[in-house]
């Protein structure tokens, strides 16, 4: 049987209740650009198109009065939306200085990398996850 060639990710979907607070979150804090901003008139809602650096996208949909999402417990599913940083503890500083709280930063025992985690303004877990220094 053919492999399906699957290239990458190209985009995550998530739903905000707030979508102006979710918007500056992804766009303000974490940096995400703007592709494109849509409001859905059949729906009343807006989609909101972010990308970043490498390509991938992250979309934002708005919905009038969504269901709470489980996080907590874990429930099952998907479990976190994980970004790669070059500099954990500056993207830890800068979170902080916008009032956004992380977990202590961790070090993966398999791959010995340094992770944290926080949650955007729905508390949908995202994953700071340093990506290895480059070797000349």
């Amino acid at each position: 049987m053919k492999p399906l060639g699957l290239l990458g990710i190209h985009h995550v979907a998530a739903i905000c209740s707030d979508y102006e607070r979710s918007k500056k979150f992804y766009v303000e804090i974490l940096g995400l650009r703007v592709i494109a901003e849509t409001f859905r008139e059949a729906r009343s809602s807006y989609k909101l198109d972010l990308a970043l650096p490498d390509g991938t996208q992250v979309e934002l949909f708005s919905f009038l009065d969504p269901p709470l999402r489980t996080s907590r417990p874990e429930a099952c599913g998907l479990r976190h939306l994980a970004f790669r940083v070059l500099d954990l503890d500056e993207a830890v500083r800068s979170l902080d200085a916008h009032g956004v709280g992380c977990e202590p930063v961790r070090t993966d025992e398999l791959t010995q990398r340094r992770f944290t985690f926080l949650a955007d303004p729905d508390g949908l877990p995202l994953e700071l996850y340093e990506e290895m220094p480059v070797s000349s």
